[in-house]
């Protein structure tokens, strides 16, 4: 199942991890969350893994109306997307509202989640 909005970047891991802040905002989104995989694999367990980082974003009005349709929607949120390398390549990678949001059967979410993704898909396609 694809449920990621995933993209090939010429960007640096750095230079694609503030990019992504920086679309994120201006698309409205505000960075709530980040977990830096890589230094938390190597300090919990002493492995190394490439760059990766989850971003925890939030759009407060699209928030809002989802927890308006959904009490118990906050376990599927904030959108997360990940920026990692791979190989020498930086990958950017949203989750897909749309798929997520598949798993609660209430269909006022459903506009929500097709709203969050369009928004996302623009964020994404913003990155070089």
């Amino acid at each position: 199942m694809n449920y990621g909005l995933k993209k090939q970047t010429t960007l640096s891991f750095e230079e694609a991890v503030e990019k992504v802040r920086q679309i994120l905002a201006s698309h409205g989104f505000g960075v709530l969350t980040e977990i830096d995989v890589q230094a938390t694999l190597k300090k919990k367990l002493d492995v190394y893994v490439d760059h990766y980082i989850i971003l925890g974003a939030c759009n407060p009005p699209f928030a809002y109306e989802a927890l308006k349709a959904e009490q118990d929607i906050g376990l599927l949120l904030p959108c997360n997307i990940i920026v990692y390398t791979k190989e020498g390549c930086t990958f950017v990678n949203a989750i897909k509202p749309s798929v997520a949001m598949n798993m609660v059967s209430n269909p006022e979410l459903e506009s929500i989640a097709n709203q969050v993704e369009e928004k996302l898909m623009e964020v994404i396609h913003e990155i070089d």
